[in-house]
């Protein structure tokens, strides 16, 4: 028999899932098959493909929880791996917390914290905790473990993490945390050897990460996940005075208020069109060019903070869906860069790089795929192996 891991990252309507041959040394770590089961609340659609894209399987099963759809996710595994045994589950968990600051095994206390987890990121934590509650259900006797996007940014200094609040709303846990950490744990794992990377992690959900020696110093998201950069639908850094305004003059329940700066804001909201970076690189409509142009613009003020935060950059690296496949977005932001030293190779880029900036430039710039399902299947190798070795 061959031991596999099972990565979940659960959300609102969907679990994505990947599957892990395994080997002691983490790096060895092979992906057998990866999928999702959407439409979670309404149908279920269950579709499988191999590392190489080969379909698996496309199915409709019954049920709309996420429970249905783990319950059909194990029996597939089971009727598809036979010669192959599930030794443990992984999870993407947004928010760990002041206190987890790496991989957890999941028991009923742990279940407890991260439910208390919730108000800070409100949009993720109640889907990975729905995908953790439903395998201790359907698959009790294999360990689950929880890995937290909070947890690679732990190694930023003070100064960066705190808000300028009472110390006793800090000590209550009132703080930058930031976000995206498994991809830029990943990232780090295969940067190019230089000390300085502000790594810009480019998707639905965008922050930027300022690494020294593979570290983060620094990044753009803070309390929440609607910091820093805009988003899809997130509206980004925010004066605060904007909410007061919101409740005291527009009479807005915070609710309401929660609505709009989570899902009716960002590139949605200002170009009124979609959150879908490829309809507004599509479309000649003014309101999607001043999306466009917002969202370059705040990712070149903020890189400017990272660049402070390190010292001077070496490298900056794009990731995640828009900084992997828009390079529109990746030339509007490097131009704007050309003071820092970056010299951009149009060719390069217009074919994805990876490697996007001429042999002369100060400053490299990368196009880096991102892989959180790699990284957590290493995170959980580690700690099978090291639950055995100490069992």
């Amino acid at each position: 028999m061959n031991d596999v891991i099972l990565v979940l990252n659960a959300g609102s309507s969907s679990i994505k899932f990947s599957f892990f041959s395994g080997h002691p040394r983490p790096e060895r770590t092979d992906a057998l098959c990866h999928g999702e089961c959407e439409g979670i609340g309404e149908r279920l659609h269950f579709t499988a493909k191999t590392r190489g894209g080969a379909v698996l399987a496309d199915e409709y099963p019954e049920g709309i929880t996420h429970t249905d759809a783990l319950s059909e996710l194990l029996r597939w595994i089971g009727r598809h791996f036979r010669d192959h045994r599930l030794v443990a589950t992984g999870h993407r968990v947004v928010h760990g917390g002041l206190h987890h600051i790496s991989p957890v095994r999941i028991d009923a206390a742990i279940v407890e914290e991260l439910r208390r987890l919730i108000p800070l990121a409100p949009l993720h934590q109640p889907h990975c905790l729905a995908a953790i509650v439903a395998v201790l259900k359907l698959n009790p006797q294999v360990p689950q473990f929880a890995c937290f996007d909070t947890a690679f940014h732990c190694t930023q200094p003070e100064v960066a993490a705190a808000f300028a609040l009472p110390r006793g709303l800090s000590a209550a846990g009132i703080r930058r945390y930031g976000f995206h950490g498994l991809s830029y744990e990943y990232i780090a794992s295969v940067l190019p050897d230089v000390v300085g990377h502000a790594v810009a992690h480019l998707g639905s959900g965008a922050s930027l990460c300022a690494l020294h020696e593979r570290r983060s110093v620094a990044t753009t998201m803070g309390f929440s996940t609607l910091d820093g950069l805009p988003m899809s639908c997130r509206c980004g850094n925010l004066d605060p005075g904007v909410v007061l305004y919101l409740i005291e003059e527009k009479g807005m329940t915070a609710d309401e208020v929660s609505d709009l700066l989570y899902h009716g804001s960002g590139l949605l909201g200002v170009s009124g069109i979609s959150g879908d970076m490829r309809v507004l690189l599509a479309s000649d409509r003014p309101s999607a060019i001043q999306a466009i142009a917002l969202f370059v613009y705040r990712i070149k003020c903020e890189l400017g903070s990272m660049a402070v935060a390190l010292g001077g950059i070496d490298a900056l690296v794009f990731t995640a869906g828009i900084g992997e496949h828009a390079s529109e977005i990746r030339r509007l932001v490097c131009e704007g860069m050309a003071w820092l030293g970056l010299d951009l190779d149009h060719s390069a880029n217009a074919t994805g790089g990876p490697r996007i900036t001429t042999p002369g430039s100060r400053i490299s710039a990368w196009v880096i795929p991102t892989d959180e399902e790699l990284m957590i299947a290493r995170h959980v190798w580690t700690a099978t192996r090291s639950n055995a070795t100490n069992g």
